[in-house]
């Protein structure tokens, strides 16, 4: 069964730049569907950034030109690179894949819903301090 586990995460200032790992025990489609989803405090858990199989990408509006999603399969590891960071990105950041088939969630639109996805990392920790 497949599983996912994040690390990158810490506490930086306003203005920084971090990169987010996500190691899979393994990939059941050669490009298999994953996101990066946030929780803070009190909030919903919400999408930030995903890709799909074709390698359509989706990202929130409020991320857009400061995080980019990517993935190594050779590495099975997908990355959330975030730059300029703000206060507001401070949030347990977690990884979730598509393992049941193969998939195109972004090209049709929603593979920011939570949803859609049922392997889910343990989360790492981003805290962003002005």
């Amino acid at each position: 069964q497949m599983q996912l586990v994040e690390s990158g995460g810490a506490s930086v200032q306003a203005g920084g730049s971090l990169r987010l790992s996500c190691a899979a025990s393994e990939l059941p489609w050669p490009k298999t569907c994953m996101a990066w989803f946030r929780q803070a405090p009190g909030r919903e858990r919400e999408g930030v950034a995903g890709i799909d199989m074709n390698d359509n990408m989706m990202y929130d509006e409020s991320v857009k030109g400061r995080f980019t999603i990517s993935r190594d399969n050779a590495k099975k590891t997908l990355y959330l690179q975030m730059n300029n960071l703000k206060p507001e990105d401070t949030a347990m950041y977690y990884c979730a894949a598509e393992s049941r088939w193969p998939c195109t969630y972004c090209r049709d639109g929603y593979c920011l819903r939570n949803i859609q996805y049922n392997v889910w990392g343990q989360g790492t920790q981003v805290t962003v301090s002005s």
